[in-house]
């Protein structure tokens, strides 16, 4: 029997933006299979992987007896002992004394975000994001119904509480929805950009005066250069803080986050995670118990030491580029990214857009980095005229990248001049 098919068409919800980074990884991937060496700098993904006390306790759990290799559900807030431990460490870190009963640990960063979105907002709800951001943020809220206030981040790549207090302002003068919601980073995913504690502090108690839910996304906590983090719990009863186990802990693959709720959360997302999720992946859990072991801690500070000798390496590089201006160049506070305008260096209307450029880049030298596109409000067009390099793929990885770059570049400008008097 044949079957018409005309009807059974995808959502529209799913019509989304792609994850502009995965697509690139895709094609680098595509070369490295047709024996191409390639640099990878798009994904923001430890080279190191977990911890070795961590891959030890995954292996000794499935080979232990079958009352503990089982790996069965867990509750669906998660192991106890690991909220426990995730407790400890914001007693340690911040100095904020968090009950097990308010943390949940979830697949990932991204089931947070999930969770998070579907228990604050409802369809036509207005949530703010930095007009610089993780894409992931834009893209799922789209697919849940919600309208996006895409707030300009200042020249200093922050969203602060001036930026987001002009934004309600206009919102309120102009007649449009309020806020319902704002979802921010610090550091930053592209710009390393990290909120200072009064920062924080401000934009907690904006929120809080105009009944906006803020989510502060805080999954590259632990990987900063000569500042501080903060997390909003430390300044709000209603914020909520979504943290993952893939940056700092190395644990990208083992798909597992965590999530610190306002009381009036706790229940909703409990039932919304038994309904999604049922609980993260229990081995994932199971291993992350030995996350802040003595021996852990330790080799996870050689990771970020690493990393702070590749933005150092980078931002010489950088600053050796004439025609690259360094007011251009975002400040890398944390994580491990370099986020960077083009400034001149585009001829948009013949094509040659920050796109283009890495595309040449990865197709010629064999260098994979992500253009500003998948991170850009796509209505401000700045997205054609920045990208970003990730150095989470380690040191020498970095260094064969910067060569290849250099080399690159200058073809790369002169392409752009030719083109400009061409037009």
């Amino acid at each position: 029997m044949d079957v018409d098919a005309t009807n059974m068409s995808a959502s529209a919800r799913s019509a989304v933006a792609s994850f502009k980074v995965m697509d690139v990884l895709r094609r680098a991937n595509q070369l490295e299979a047709e024996g191409r060496t390639i640099c990878h700098c798009e994904v923001g993904q430890p080279e190191s992987g977990a911890p070795r006390t961590v891959a030890r306790a995954a292996v000794e759990a499935l080979e232990g007896p079958p009352s503990k290799s089982r790996m069965g559900y867990t509750d669906a807030f998660g192991l106890l002992p690991l909220r426990q431990k995730i407790s400890e460490h914001y007693k340690q870190k911040y100095n904020v004394e968090i009950p097990t009963d308010r943390i949940v640990v979830t697949t990932g960063s991204s089931g947070g975000f999930l969770l998070a979105f579907t228990s604050c907002f409802d369809t036509g709800d207005v949530v703010a994001i930095a007009s610089s951001g993780y894409p992931c943020y834009r893209n799922i809220l789209q697919a849940l119904g919600c309208d996006l206030a895409n707030v300009r981040i200042n020249k200093n790549f922050k969203l602060t509480a001036t930026e987001l207090r002009s934004e309600i302002q206009n919102r309120r003068e102009s007649g449009k929805k309020a806020l319902k919601g704002l979802i921010l980073s610090s550091p930053s995913n592209p710009t390393g950009a990290m909120l200072s504690s009064d920062e924080i502090r401000e934009l907690c108690e904006l929120c809080d005066e105009e009944n906006i839910r803020f989510l502060s996304d805080e999954i590259y906590h632990g990987i900063t250069y000569g500042k501080q983090e903060a997390t909003a719990v430390s300044f709000s009863k209603t914020a909520i803080v979504i943290n993952s186990f893939s940056k700092y802990y190395s644990m990208s693959g083992w798909r597992l986050g965590w999530m610190v709720l306002p009381e009036e959360l706790v229940e909703p997302i409990n039932v919304l995670q038994q309904n999604m999720f049922i609980n993260a992946p229990t081995i994932s859990q199971t291993a992350a118990l030995r996350c802040w072991d003595d021996e852990t801690i330790e080799e996870l500070e050689s990771h970020v030491t690493k990393y702070g000798k590749s933005r150092e390496f980078i931002l010489k590089e950088l600053a050796d580029i004439d025609e690259i201006d360094q007011t251009n160049i975002a400040p890398a506070d944390g994580g491990f990214y370099v986020y960077i305008d083009l400034g001149e260096h585009v001829c948009l209307e013949k094509g040659l857009t920050s796109t283009e450029m890495c595309r040449s880049l990865l197709d010629q030298e064999g260098v994979a980095i992500t253009p500003g596109t998948d991170f850009e409000d796509p209505t401000s067009g700045k997205g054609e005229c920045r990208f970003r390099i990730s150095y989470a793929g380690g040191t020498d990885t970095i260094k064969d990248a910067i060569a290849k770059f250099r080399e690159f570049f200058p073809s790369w400008v002169e392409r752009v001049k030719q083109a400009k008097n061409t037009s």
